[in-house]
């Protein structure tokens, strides 16, 4: 017991060593001055220093200090070093990445930096690594797993904004690919029909609504609707990736399936570690074997159906609006952001506040949430505007046919003729195992992937000179909507929707980050190409002043939620890059206008907490008619179901609701009737491809379809369109009630559960329960401002008046620290679950960490 009680005290001191420095003074070569980190209550700091180059170098010991293991996962999933820290079982991971080379990349990157940025970036660097230094022992996940942290470089602060750049637009390729299968089995008037370019439930910015007209229901349906080939094979959710890349697991979008995933949450885990671990830590469940299944939810070949197995590919997140100054009760705007990630311990973002001198002789403060791994605000404000991003889903990646050239074996032809491609060979080193070996071959036009017997160059925005930096800096000194506007062109970031207002009153919306300017318009390119076409080529970047922007419009806000932004010539610009259907950008515009005017930053707040199911009332209604008389006779669980839609239905995406859960249920055992046979070849091509990865709209398809009911579409299995409605009301209730759960018992929050954890939460078990939150049922869902699932939701929620900081709020999924033993491990998380306000600044210090310049007296 002595020696029990012995080694407890010895981890226990051993995990202390680990903790970051909170006060006291200290000296350090890399100031010109002084700084200071004072922390709060939940160890939000504010970094003060006389000068931006000593911010950053502060900044960097935080990060460092707090959080450097995730910079380390961040940096190494973008660059495919995984393997080092984990073994065999990150090998995919890595081969997928280090088909990019961005290492490589990084270098040349960080090169083409203007000086001053350069400069920024060093201090940053010394900064993380002597908070590195500082700690008393290394951080605590490199002693449970063996082995040593590296040290940080600059470039490695570009890698971890190439990992957002995964995180973001990783699943174009799977876009890409789908559309491709899915232009080449149907014809021109099935395609229109089945992938249009926009619904009712579209809400632009520049118009009331999306104009154009709509596809007609073709005379017949594709060979493949609704049919299931023999030799597909029989569970393709456990088919491997295709040689060369490993897209983005369906379990943790990132905003994901259909849609890029979040590689930094606890997606970015399932990708390399054990299963048992993956769900201990991500709480998704691979999909059963057709022998766990029971009769009723096998599909009509006898074939295993999943209903819920696309229900969270096409889950997108992320909102931001803005209020201009005439709808404020201040006058100046209000600016909200609701960036949705994947769910993780630590969280993603890092809250700080910022003082450094203006130039002008006064102080500039800039609040809001920070990247560890990088040096900026990522979105908040300084005093004068505030801003906030949204993936803005653009088509910013193609694939490109190659053909081989048969007089000159081994190389292939490109618009410039025949090119032998350049082969790489990347060394990925391995914990425990000999290292791998990757031969990259890499032409003009991009890498080259094989899928379906086809081989593609891939030409992705992230490839380009110039599509990371660091000038999201800038931000800090712009003074002006327009300044903000026009700054955003040039930043090194995945293309997003930025949303800016003034302390003025100002609002504007336009692009962030890099566009790039194609010969052909954007909308085709979201099919691959011919690479020896003429309209395959890229022309550089679009030039700024070519950038969509909407600025000041007559109503007074703004609003982006993943969804196509523009109905005018701008949309030709951006393309389609995998946007959300638009139900969640229509809900929130109209919880905006319903503000009316002299609306304060809390009631602005509110609309990212609105769970109304405005989308799915109409299919539960669908269902509920389905439930006739006749066809609840002698059905004891269909008339159980339908007591419960009509008892249990709350008209929101409540915890307590079965009708909720049962109507989604029903929603997606529609698309896996009508579309699996599509998904199930889709994922010979690619695990992740799929229709919901093709097209959002699918929900709209299947409506106009039960709408119309034309016999031609109906699949051949089906007496009637009435009999397939039933026949996945079946599988519904056949999937909430598998291992002998009662129906009523099925709520959206048994089903809407997000557990995080650490990554190591499994490495010790008696430690595990430290590194892991309690289950927490959440409402809301897609299709709706509070978009949450069981490893994806908001990220954080920021609500802010430029000048007028103090009435902020804020709120996010963890706390400041990723270290188990800190107060700030969790600190806040709470407030996120309940959808609590907290301050924005931080509140009153009760930690100060003095640091001055090595020698100053």
């Amino acid at each position: 017991m002595l020696l029990l009680l012995a080694a407890g005290v010895g981890g226990w001191l051993w995990l202390r060593a680990s903790l970051p420095v909170l006060d006291g003074t200290r000296t350090a070569a890399g100031l010109q001055d002084a700084v200071s980190v004072a922390r709060d209550n939940h160890g939000v700091p504010l970094i003060s220093g006389t000068s931006r180059l000593d911010v950053a170098y502060a900044t960097g010991f935080v990060h460092a200090q707090e959080r450097y293991f995730q910079m380390d996962l961040l940096r190494r999933v973008a660059a495919g070093e995984l393997s080092e820290l984990f073994g065999p079982r990150a090998l995919p991971t890595d081969r997928a990445r280090r088909l990019h080379r961005l290492r490589a990349r990084a270098d040349l990157a960080l090169a083409a930096l203007p000086p001053a940025d350069r400069l920024l970036m060093t201090r940053y660097t010394d900064g993380v690594n002597a908070g590195l230094a500082a700690l008393q022992a290394k951080p605590f996940e490199y002693a449970l797993n063996g082995t040593a942290p590296r040290p940080w470089r600059a470039t490695d602060s570009l890698l971890v904004i190439w990992a957002m750049y995964f995180d973001l637009q990783g699943g174009q390729l799977q876009h890409d690919l789908s559309r491709g299968w899915l232009r080449a089995h149907t014809d021109e008037a099935q395609r229109a029909f089945l992938a249009p370019a926009f619904s009712a439930w579209d809400a632009p910015l520049d118009a009331a609504s999306i104009t154009g007209a709509t596809p007609s229901i073709p005379p017949s349906a594709p060979a493949w609707w609704g049919r299931q080939r023999t030799d597909s094979p029989a569970d393709p959710h456990r088919q491997a990736c295709a040689p060369g890349y490993l897209p983005p697991d369906d379990r943790f979008r990132g905003s994901s399936p259909g849609q890029p995933g979040s590689q930094s949450g606890a997606g970015l885990l399932a990708a390399f570690l054990p299963d048992t671990l993956a769900e201990s830590v991500t709480g998704a469940r691979a999909p059963s074997s057709s022998a766990s299944l029971s009769p009723s939810l096998a599909g009509p070949w006898g074939q295993p159906m999943h209903p819920a197995a696309a229900a969270w590919r096409n889950t997108t997140g992320s909102n931001n609006w803005a209020l201009a100054g005439s709808r404020s009760d201040s006058g100046a705007a209000i600016v909200a952001n609701d960036m949705h990630l994947g769910l993780q311990l630590p969280v993603i973002w890092y809250r700080a506040a910022l003082q450094f001198p203006d130039g002008k002789g006064g102080q500039r403060r800039v609040v809001g949430v920070t990247l560890p791994g990088t040096p900026v605000v990522v979105a908040g404000s300084n005093g004068q505007v505030a801003w906030g991003f949204t993936n803005s889903y653009g088509d910013y990646l193609d694939l490109l046919a190659l053909d081989g050239d048969p007089a000159h074996p081994g190389q292939v032809r490109t618009p410039a003729g025949a090119e032998a491609p350049v082969v790489h060979r990347e060394t990925i080193v391995v914990k425990g195992a000999p290292a791998a070996t990757l031969v990259v071959r890499e032409t003009s036009l991009g890498p080259l992937y094989e899928a379906g017997g086809k081989t593609y160059a891939v030409r992705w925005a992230a490839h380009q000179p110039g599509s990371v930096n660091v000038r999201l800096h800038l931000l800090e000194d712009v003074a002006s909507v327009q300044q903000a506007l026009a700054l955003a062109p040039t930043l090194g970031i995945p293309a997003q929707n930025m949303v800016a207002g003034d302390s003025a009153g100002h609002i504007g919306w336009t692009i962030a980050g890099r566009i790039p300017r194609r010969a052909v318009t954007a909308p085709d390119a979201s099919y691959p190409l011919r690479a020896d076409a003429a309209d395959s080529a890229w022309q550089g970047w679009l030039a700024a002043d070519d950038y969509p922007r909407v600025v000041d419009p007559a109503d007074g806000q703004l609003f982006t939620a993943n969804s196509r932004q523009l109905n005018g010539a701008g949309a030709a610009l951006l393309g389609d890059g995998g946007f959300d259907l638009g139900a969640r950008t229509r809900q929130v515009r109209d919880g905006l206008t319903a503000l009316g005017a002299r609306a304060g930053v809390e009631r602005v707040y509110a609309v990212a907490l609105d769970d109304r199911a405005l989308f799915l009332a109409p299919w539960r209604d669908r269902a509920m008619a389905a439930l006739d008389a006749q066809s609840v006779a002698a059905r004891p669980q269909r008339a159980e179901a339908l007591a419960l839609l009509r008892s249990t239905w709350t008209g929101h995406a409540s915890v307590d609701s079965v009708a909720y859960r049962l109507t989604r249920s029903y929603l997606y055992a529609l698309y896996d009737i009508v579309y699996g046979d599509a998904d199930r070849q889709l994922a010979l091509l690619d695990p992740h491809a799929g229709m919901a990865s093709a097209t959002s709209r699918w929900p709209v398809v299947l409506a106009r379809l039960l709408d119309a009911q034309p016999p031609a579409w109906l699949p051949p299995q089906y007496a009637s369109w009435h009999a397939l409605q039933l026949a996945a009301i079946d599988h519904a209730i056949a999937d909430l009630t598998q291992d002998g759960q009662r129906l009523a018992d099925a709520t959206w929050g048994q089903r809407n559960t997000a557990a995080s954890a650490h990554p190591m939460a499994s490495s010790i078990p008696l430690l595990g329960r430290y590194l892991t939150v309690a289950p927490d049922m959440l409402a809301g869902d897609q299709h709706m401002p509070r978009v949450t699932g069981p490893t994806f939701g908001a990220s954080e929620r920021l609500t802010v008046s430029p000048g007028r900081e103090q009435e902020a709020v804020f709120n996010m999924p963890g706390g400041q620290s990723g270290h188990p033993l800190s107060p700030y491990f969790l600190a806040g998380r709470s407030d996120w679950v309940a959808g609590r306000t907290t301050p924005l600044l931080p509140g009153a210090p009760v930690h100060t960490l003095n640091a001055f310049q090595a020698g100053r007296a």
